[in-house]
């Protein structure tokens, strides 16, 4: 076989040319993709928010939990299942074999 980037002979059931590195073969799946930054600032920004409420809602017992901790839970819990079902939808779950 033929490197079809250098042009060295290699054996015919090589994975790689040894010369310069090129894959003998095409990849079967595209590799992974980072998160866009700005959906990581928006996680890191629910997380706090979600522990700051959750320092909050160790009152519960006395009743005692300011109202706009309740809405801010409600409304995060909305948004993170709506997200997630949006990123089923679109196909961006779990892989599948």
């Amino acid at each position: 076989m033929i490197c079809s980037n250098c042009g060295t002979e290699i054996a015919d059931k090589a994975l790689i040319c040894y010369r310069c590195g090129q894959a003998t073969f095409q990849a079967k799946r595209a590799p992974a993709v980072p998160p866009a930054k700005g959906r990581q600032l928006i996680l890191v920004a629910a997380m706090i928010i979600l522990i700051l409420s959750a320092i909050f809602l160790g009152q519960v017992q006395t009743n005692t939990v300011p109202e706009w901790v309740r809405y801010t839970v409600i409304v995060l819990a909305v948004v993170v299942l709506a997200w997630r079902l949006l990123q089923r939808r679109r196909g961006g779950g779990r892989i599948r074999q």
